[in-house]
């Protein structure tokens, strides 16, 4: 079997590195520049765990990406992401707590949620309880500070463009999402409702509650629906309640992830954008869109 050892780089591979790199790998049969000097696939019919820990010490210390994969079928057909700190930049929630002062205690509550310290859906019923009171307004100002993540609609745009299905499922809101989903150009999006009376929210969360298991279940649901398996998805987050989805995908990243996450993650993206799911795929720089 082929493989291929992706290799992306915060700045720009280093040539003696990547000398010393090809020397160390098993058996090597050709690379290829995706990006000249940013982006490099080696391919390699040696052991795939052999190699990938060949590259994690050789590139020790550098701000390089990698992804050690079979080359046939990485180019993946479904992308299911999350939102928060992944697509967008913070979290909606946090920042729309600030507008009732209380963005700190609500963000703490949050870090330990996303650490898989606490129960998501307790966490996001204790979060939302305490903003009972504050105007819908709120929410159009919070989605107007909102900022994609580099790379989001790249990302979004070239798999698109190159015939993939992509759904936003976010245990956030969807207040947010469906915003985030035009901007990046997403098919679907799913999440969260508030439950909003008389101008104001109410302090509820209307039931079900989108979960762990729940973006689990819409990864299965859309790649299902696609008549696909789930190893032609590709499924990204940074939090605990992304890790079954993040397990269960072809090409499951941890982004910029919280360490219980990072940790057991199969991929992880540490140093690049969210372009760095592109070069993993295969697809070239002059192959981006969006």
């Amino acid at each position: 079997m082929t493989y291929v050892l992706t290799l992306i780089a915060a700045d720009r591979l280093d040539d003696s590195t990547l000398s010393r790199l090809l020397k160390t790998l098993p058996e090597v049969t050709g690379t290829a520049w995706l990006n000249p000097g940013k982006a490099l696939d080696i391919f390699f019919s040696g052991r795939l765990d052999d190699a990938e820990h060949a590259a994690r010490q050789e590139l020790k210390g550098h701000e390089v990406d990698l992804f050690a994969q079979a080359a046939e079928g990485r180019r993946k057909k479904l992308l299911i992401a999350d939102m928060d700190s992944t697509i967008v930049v913070g979290e909606t929630l946090d920042e729309l707590a600030a507008f009732a002062g209380l963005k700190d205690h609500i963000a703490a509550i949050t870090a330990r949620a996303m650490n898989g310290e606490i129960d998501f859906k307790a966490a996001l019923r204790e979060r939302v309880g305490l903003l009972a009171g504050l105007s819908e307004d709120a929410l159009a100002e919070t989605d107007r500070r909102i900022e994609l993540m580099p790379g989001a609609k790249t990302l979004v745009g070239t798999m698109r463009a190159f015939g993939a299905y992509t759904v936003l499922v976010s245990g956030g809101f969807d207040y947010f999402t469906g915003r985030v989903r035009q901007r990046c150009g997403f098919h679907q999006d799913r999440a969260n409702r508030l439950e909003i009376a008389s101008g104001r929210l109410t302090g509820k969360v209307i039931e079900p509650i989108l979960d762990r298991d729940a973006k689990l279940a819409n990864l299965r649901a859309f790649a299902a629906s696609k008549r696909i398996g789930e190893a032609e998805a590709v499924a990204v987050g940074d939090g605990a309640n992304d890790l079954d989805m993040i397990r269960a995908a072809g090409l499951g990243v941890a982004f910029h992830a919280k360490p219980v996450v990072a940790g057991e993650a199969r991929f992880r993206v540490d140093h690049n954008d969210l372009t760095a799911l592109l070069y993993a795929q295969g697809y070239h720089r002059d192959q981006f869109a969006g």
